[in-house]
């Protein structure tokens, strides 16, 4: 139980990535697998976000202690780089989001239906 409880979000994250890879891969409507896509782009945001804190840390920002020096002991932050990456990663799926739906939209209003199986089956 104490392995559980020291990894809950490891075991959320990966519970979540499969999630999304199931509807991706299962699905065969168009819709489904666009949110099963941000669900598991989230549960990505999430393991690095989770990977990049520190238990105690504290955001890199230099400040005076109690004898007007600097803190600059690397070990007291948090390392901002996965945040900063995460940050830009769902500027992208939110654009990538934004155009799948909008190719959803285009699908349906021409071949009026998101199945997968059918849409094949208009195209040969």
């Amino acid at each position: 139980m104490s392995y559980v409880q020291a990894n809950y979000a490891y075991i959320l994250i990966v519970l979540l990535l499969t999630l999304g890879f199931y509807g991706m891969i299962a699905k065969r409507d168009l819709l489904r697998k666009v949110i099963a896509m941000g669900i598991f782009q989230t549960a990505t945001f999430l393991f690095f976000i989770h990977g990049g804190a520190k238990k105690g840390g504290t955001a890199p920002i230099l400040t005076k202690d109690g004898q007007g020096g600097l803190l600059d002991d690397p070990t007291l932050y948090d390392n901002p780089l996965p945040h900063v990456l995460v940050l830009t990663a769902i500027v992208v799926g939110v654009a990538t989001t934004g155009v799948a739906l909008s190719l959803l939209i285009r699908i349906k209003q021409s071949y009026d239906t998101l199945d997968e199986d059918e849409l094949l089956k208009r195209l040969r």
